[in-house]
């Protein structure tokens, strides 16, 4: 039989099961035995190949603590409290005392303790908000793990030598090398409920806009299988953003990925905030992420929707500049979930990424810290995964699963104009679409600076009311033809009568689609302007006057035929009979008013 090393560390027999006991006091003969029994039992090895290496430890006041490879059975006088603290906590809250009161007596009478099994690892390396660990063998990925600190972290690179490498989501310099990590058997989540409307968060759920607590009833996780097929439904209505030039060309349904992609400061946030704006009323709930965001950038963001009332259906999910890389990738993930939650209770979502570059940039952080292999740009081979794994939770669900649905709009920053580059690319093709911002339409004044011929909606038609596709006609066709033209016209001043037709016409669409930050259009407001765009009523007017051209005739029509406007909203079906009353309106108006350069 082997020898009991009382407060000793010497090194394990060949062959022997080494069993570890903390403790104050040293167990009694027939303690260990006990000992030896249960865990040649538990093990399946024989009870003289058991042997056990007494420790003091000071912080095991009463009992024993019991380790075993990365096994820990807790039989200390603390480790029996935190097990009834547990069964507490998981009683249902009960606001009246009497329901309260029986509910602990029943749990007290019911309550038994169990073996205290945990496994336990130790940190190896820490630095750089990453911790490596040895043990945990049977951790996986995504899982969160405690440190004997408090901080909590996740397992992301799980190693063939049994190390596996961790992000931590608190202050590293709080790990230290050989301090206890336990696993927690629960993927990374954010609690969530309908409290959370209004507020803005960190990625693991804590308010940070100085308003009370949350009251979370639920632990939803941040990562999920996306909907299946079956629990799919093709996309067929449209999530309206307001702004003309993308819901008349480049619509976007319910459901459905539009990528926002363009050069730094070139109104990409912009029109993201305009689409939220255009919700309200509509019962769409929305998620607005900032990722790699400056707080004081965020904090402008939330005021905007606050002063617009935009932030009763509204929750941003903020991961400031300042914030760990690991915050930062989990945000998009948080924001999902969220969005997700809304979605099976059959709500409709919108949730924006603001930005998915960044996103991706603190994910080559990380994996660089965990000495993964660089690929290209120096980002890791699963980079691709890391959004398509995020998007393709975006979904029209199917009548079956409650027919909630989540629209995605990730914004990606590209470096003059070159959508060519990793990151972009990658997530162009994962995408349903994409909204290209043109730098040089930008700063000629065009807002929305959105490039006709770079920009498409791969499904949006399907989802574009009639009364919207019968009214866009071929402007954007027309469009197109005028950037064509135009590039030719700086090569020369005489043209004939035709082309100096159609490039005042194709000036008139240009600034007819111009619009204002925080001035999204009803669905009424665009059909007229489209009506009298493909009337080419604008055509007489000088291009500088369009704008208040446009304003007037919009208001004009509200005050003189509210009947008609509301038909147009309304209406799922274009008849002969409400365009001709559209354009005798327009015509009526423009008859009525004469506008000459300003």
């Amino acid at each position: 039989m082997s020898k009991d090393r009382v407060f000793e560390e010497n090194e394990t027999e060949s062959g022997a099961l080494r069993v570890e006991i903390r403790c104050t006091v040293p167990p009694t003969g027939e303690q260990r035995e006990r000992l030896r029994e249960v865990m040649a039992s538990k093990y399946g090895v024989q009870k003289e190949n058991v042997e056990l290496v007494i420790r003091k430890d000071a912080s095991v006041a009463d009992g024993f603590n019991i380790f075993v490879g990365d096994d820990n059975y807790d039989w200390s006088t603390l480790g029996r409290i935190r097990q009834f603290r547990k069964s507490v906590q998981s009683l249902p809250k009960e606001s009246e005392p009497q329901k309260m009161i029986s509910l602990l007596k029943g749990d007290i009478e019911s309550f038994g303790l169990d073996t205290g099994h945990q496994q336990v690892g130790e940190v190896v390396a820490v630095g750089d908000g990453v911790a490596v660990i040895e043990g945990l063998k049977d951790v996986v990925y995504g899982e969160i793990v405690l440190f004997e600190s408090g901080v909590k972290g996740m397992a992301q690179d799980i190693r063939t030598d049994g190390s596996t490498g961790i992000v931590l989501f608190g202050d590293s310099s709080l790990v230290a090398e050989g301090s206890r990590v336990v696993r927690t058997r629960r993927t990374a989540g954010i609690p969530i409920s309908t409290r959370i409307l209004g507020r803005m968060i960190d990625p693991l759920g804590k308010p940070i806009d100085g308003g009370g607590p949350i009251d979370a009833k639920k632990y939803y996780p941040l990562e999920r299988p996306a909907p299946s097929i079956i629990q799919r439904k093709p996309v067929s209505r449209p999530l309206e953003t307001g702004i003309l030039a993308i819901d008349a060309m480049f619509p976007i349904g319910r459901g459905q990925r539009e990528l926002i992609i363009g050069d730094r400061q070139t109104g990409k946030t912009s029109i993201a905030l305009d689409a939220i704006l255009n919700q309200k009323g509509k019962n769409v709930v929305c998620v607005y992420v900032a990722i790699s965001q400056k707080a004081s950038t965020v904090s402008k963001i939330m005021r905007i929707l606050k002063e617009s009332g935009a932030m009763e259906y509204t929750v941003i999910v903020s991961s400031s500049a300042d914030d760990m890389p690991s915050m930062q990738y989990i945000a998009p993930y948080a924001g999902c979930a969220i969005a997700e939650y809304f979605m099976y209770h059959g709500r409709d979502t919108l949730v924006i990424y603001d930005d998915l570059s960044k996103h991706a940039v603190a994910y080559r952080t990380i994996s660089l810290l965990l000495e993964r292999a660089p690929g290209r740009e120096a980002y890791p081979g699963d980079v691709f995964y890391l959004h398509s794994r995020l998007l393709e939770r975006s979904a029209q669900l199917s009548d079956e699963m409650g027919g909630g649905s989540m629209t995605a709009l990730p914004i990606v920053e590209t470096q003059a104009g070159d959508v060519s580059a990793y990151i972009p690319t990658n997530i162009i093709s994962i995408t349903d679409g994409q909204i290209f911002l043109d730098n040089e339409l930008f700063y000629s004044g065009q807002r929305p600076a959105v490039n006709v011929g770079l920009s498409v909606s791969r499904v949006g038609s399907s989802a574009q009311t009639n009364i919207m596709k019968k009214s866009v006609g071929s402007i954007r066709l027309d469009l197109a033809q005028y950037r064509e033209m135009q590039v030719f016209s700086r090569f020369g001043s005489d043209f004939d009568e035709q082309t100096r037709n159609q490039l005042r016409y194709g000036e008139c669409l240009m600034q007819l689609l111009r619009q204002t930050n925080r001035s999204p259009l009803s669905l009424w407001q665009q059909i007229v302007l489209l009506h009298a765009a493909q009337r080419k009523l604008f055509v007489n007017v000088p291009a500088k006057a369009v704008p208040q051209a446009k304003s007037e005739l919009l208001s004009w029509f509200a005050a003189t035929h509210g009947t008609l406007a509301l038909r147009a909203e309304h209406e799922k079906l274009y008849s002969e009979e409400l365009r001709s009353n559209i354009y005798d309106a327009c015509e009526a108006f423009f008859k009525e008013h004469s506008y000459s350069a300003l």
